[in-house]
């Protein structure tokens, strides 16, 4: 699911921040105890959780909406997606024998 970071054009000073729409493959999990755990595989380190899915997708939001920020003010360079680049992960059962 990919969702939509927005951010608007701001002036800091004489410093004008350019804004941008960032979309990021989030990863939703159902977790064991409900809900859902949340992570962005382009962005190390976003991982957040709801208790809906609704709930979920807001977090994952304000969470990438953070990271982005925190970039944007030591100077780093946003990431981009590029669709080569996420590779679809793969579920398997995989059966044991103990």
């Amino acid at each position: 699911m990919k969702e939509r970071i927005r951010f608007k054009k701001k002036s800091a000073g004489r410093k004008t921040i350019r804004s941008g729409v960032y979309s990021y493959t989030a990863l939703f999990e159902p977790a064991v105890e409900g809900g859902y755990t949340v992570t962005v595989p382009m962005l190390p380190g976003v991982t957040t959780e709801g208790d809906t899915l609704s709930e979920a997708r807001a977090h994952v939001r304000e969470a990438v909406r953070g990271y982005l920020k925190v970039l944007r003010k030591r100077g780093e360079p946003i990431p981009r997606e590029r669709g080569a680049r996420l590779r679809r992960s793969i579920t398997e059962r995989v059966a044991v024998v103990v």
